[in-house]
């Protein structure tokens, strides 16, 4: 995939690299993707506390920091941001990989139009760009529809693990991977 803007049909989609003043929408739309995508998933107390300005200061940062080892793509409409997908070579490989895409979010009325897919090929890319051969993925392991789209793309499930959240409860996450990241 072209790591230059793209568009799209009639919508006219650019997927770009984002830029730290990006971090805002960037906030709001992983807020609002997480409402709609894991209500009933994990604690509603957390997700009804989400706050954009507690992640803007951080994806300034990431967006700030960006280089091919470390990059982030948003998929943009008429000036405001619908998705972002961001991902990193790993200093160490874990379970064969040595990149993770770390985050990808969509918003709830832009879903399955293909930008999530746009977004991912733009984040492997730019990570073969930097030496990267295998590519993980952890998804929650109640979500079916970011489990389908990985599987969709071809990814391996790998395996299941329980984490505990910040409020002692346990929840299950899957690790995918692709094992050969073609250019």
């Amino acid at each position: 995939m072209n790591q230059a803007a793209t568009t799209a049909g009639a919508d006219e989609v650019v997927i770009r690299r984002a830029r730290p003043g990006d971090a805002a929408s960037i906030a709001g739309v992983r807020i609002d993707a997480w409402r709609a995508s894991y209500r009933g998933l994990v604690p509603d107390s957390y997700l009804d506390h989400l706050k954009p300005e507690q992640s803007v200061k951080m994806w300034e940062q990431v967006l700030g920091a960006s280089s091919d080892a470390a990059c982030t793509f948003v998929a943009e409409t008429g000036g405001e941001i619908i998705g972002f997908a961001s991902g990193m070579t790993l200093a160490e490989s874990r379970f064969g990989c040595d990149a993770e895409l770390s985050a990808i979010c969509v918003l709830p009325d832009e879903q399955r139009r293909g930008l999530g897919k746009r977004l991912l090929a733009n984040v492997a890319a730019t990570l073969i760009g930097a030496g990267a051969t295998g590519l993980m993925a952890w998804v929650l392991a109640k979500n079916e529809g970011a489990r389908e789209f990985f599987a969709s793309l071809g990814a391996e499930q790998l395996f299941e693990q329980t984490f505990t959240w910040d409020d002692g409860s346990e929840i299950d996450e899957v690790g995918f991977v692709w094992r050969k990241l073609k250019p």
